[in-house]
């Protein structure tokens, strides 16, 4: 077995395991930075904040199925610690390195050592030391192994050191590499045979069956295996908003986004089905409005890849254990598909919501409105994104109006949403764009959400990572509106308005001042040519399109 140092052994490893980015706030270990440098292709990508790191390295998860690295030395552990969190609640695969104490100098006031690992412990599926140099092969295999497996999520290894210096001590070690857990998923487990047919059976027996189909059947790339089943027995699909790519919202079963951030005709159809079908989703309270749609106590059938989901929150007529994309496959092959003839009157209903609802906002989704109105942006986003694209949205107001008023128009576009956190979607669009870079990333957020992690304009300026960010700018946060209305007696103050608005800024200003480019957009009727000229570019751009600050997201129907 070869001596080698620990950064030489981890510059092998990840290079070995295919990570091609690392996203990091120096400085910390430093000398496998060096290593990378000289034995193999892997770009260090130096942003201005850890928690824009960990977005980065989600954003590449999300987009590749590959694990995201993300690095911090220790006095930035907690900030990567935070924007783990994300992650965690989306099951996405990250691996966070940072330094941490050395046991000899522990309880001594080191210059700015404080115990980070308990803070670590909520936001990831393992939280580890690595207090020795030979223990580098093992850890990382494992590492890679739990953030790929089961439910995916993140994982933390800290290294011995403020920085990290434990990769300068030299061990025996072999830098071994388990090529099946560089990818989401690893295994695919087979369903047992008696649970696919019970479930197999009600579906086909439901007159008003729906399929809510959430993340897990996206990282399981379920995708045409729910369509073609879906096609097969006539029963109409609703999406969480982490499963929102699973089918185009232009397909004819296709219902839209359920849910909180979600669209109308989706919930309306969830509630009046005499049977859900949940596929990889968890049931939370944002996909089901906090388990009003549909209502606890409606016939449920549930496929899902983690044991601890299947029933959490809905009670079951039948559950099946296992992967998605094999579990769908199965029911399609099981079918014979005869009951899908009786099923013509309840997809005619469902596609009648579908465009009642298209009637309903087609005036504000084509909206000629001076200043512009978000849902027009949603529309002529649906009009232009390439058939490849993949949209990054932000959560708030940015998740409700893209979440409902966007489509999905192609199988190989890819949609990527928050779990929660404001400020996300920038950083997540430049994470996507380093994993897929042959492919057009569009980021969607609010000026509130853009304010949060600006500064990295100037990352992707420098690092040439090509992102179009449309910022839907109305100089304030306007979803927290009705909440501090409620709370200032119920109407319009002064004191309630100045906490969630902002100065009037020009972001195309700014992106110029840092290296991208920058397009302001006051005329609706300029927007599509700004995302046109957008697409084409060969630098990082900002399209700030002003917006009207009075026009609210339409609240969810339960």
């Amino acid at each position: 077995m070869p001596k080698m140092t620990g950064a030489e052994c981890m510059a092998d490893l990840l290079a070995g395991y295919g990570v091609t980015h690392v996203f990091m706030v120096p400085a910390v270990l430093r000398r496998t930075f060096a290593e990378m440098e000289r034995r193999t292709s892997i770009k260090r990508i130096h942003t201005h904040g850890e928690k824009s790191a960990v977005y980065m390295a989600d954003g590449y998860a999300r987009a590749s199925g590959k694990p995201g690295v993300c690095m911090a030395q220790v006095i930035g552990a907690l900030n990567l610690a935070a924007g783990l969190r994300d992650a965690y609640l989306a099951h996405s695969p990250i691996i966070a390195m940072t330094g941490g104490r050395d046991p000899k100098t522990k309880f001594r006031k080191v210059y700015q050592e404080i115990d980070d690992m308990p803070a670590f412990e909520p936001v990831t599926k393992l939280n580890a030391t690595v207090d020795d140099v030979s223990r580098f092969p093992d850890m990382v295999r494992q590492a890679f192994r739990v953030a790929t497996s089961g439910t995916p999520g993140p994982v933390h290894l800290q290294f011995r050191g403020n920085e990290g210096q434990i990769d300068q001590e030299e061990a025996d070690m072999e830098p071994l590499v388990e090529k099946q857990f560089a990818q989401v998923p690893p295994f695919r487990p087979e369903p047992d045979a008696a649970q696919l047919r019970a479930a197999l059976a009600l579906l086909e027996a439901a007159e008003r069956p729906v399929i809510v189909a959430g993340g897990g059947v996206r990282s399981s790339g379920a995708g045409q295996a729910l369509v073609a089943l879906a096609e097969a027995l006539q029963i109409p699909v609703a999406t969480s908003l982490n499963g929102k790519d699973s089918i185009p919202g232009t397909h004819p079963l296709s219902v839209g986004v359920v849910g909180t951030y979600s669209r109308e005709s989706a919930n309306r159809v969830v509630a009046e089905a005499d049977l859900v079908c949940f596929i990889g989703t968890e049931t939370g309270g944002m996909t089901t409005h906090f388990w009003a749609v549909p209502k606890i106590g409606v016939k449920a059938i549930q496929i899902d890849l983690n044991p601890e989901s299947l029933g959490r929150n809905y009670p079951l007529q039948a559950s099946v254990l296992g992967d998605a994309r094999a579990t769908l496959v199965q029911m399609r092959q099981l079918t014979n598909a005869e009951s899908a003839k009786g099923r013509a009157g309840w997809i005619a209903e469902c596609q009648k919501r579908v465009s009642d609802w298209y009637a309903k906002y087609q005036d504000v989704l084509t909206s000629d409105a001076k200043p512009i109105r978000p849902e027009r942006i949603c529309g002529d986003l649906t009009k232009y994104m390439p058939d490849d694209a993949i949209v990054v949205v932000d959560t708030g107001h940015a998740g409700m109006w893209m979440g409902g008023m966007y489509d999905v128009t192609s199988p190989k576009q890819s949609y990527l949403r928050s779990a929660g956190h404001l400020g996300w979607a920038f950083s997540a669009g430049m994470g996507a764009k380093c994993a897929c870079p042959d492919r057009p990333v569009v980021v969607f957020t609010g000026d509130a959400g853009f304010w949060y992690h600006i500064g990295e304009i100037e990352t992707a300026a420098r690092w040439n990572i090509n992102t179009v960010t449309v910022v839907n700018n109305n100089s304030g946060g306007n979803q927290s509106k009705r909440g501090f209305d409620r709370a200032y007696g119920g109407e319009q103050t002064e004191q309630a308005r100045e906490l969630w608005t902002y100065s009037k800024v020009n972001f195309a200003r700014i992106a110029e001042d840092m290296g991208a480019i920058g397009i302001r957009v006051e005329d609706p009727k300029d927007l599509g040519p700004a995302l046109q000229r957008a697409l084409k570019a060969d630098r990082p751009v900002v399209i700030d399109v002003v917006t009207d600050i009075d026009v609210l997201a339409p609240p969810p129907v339960g």
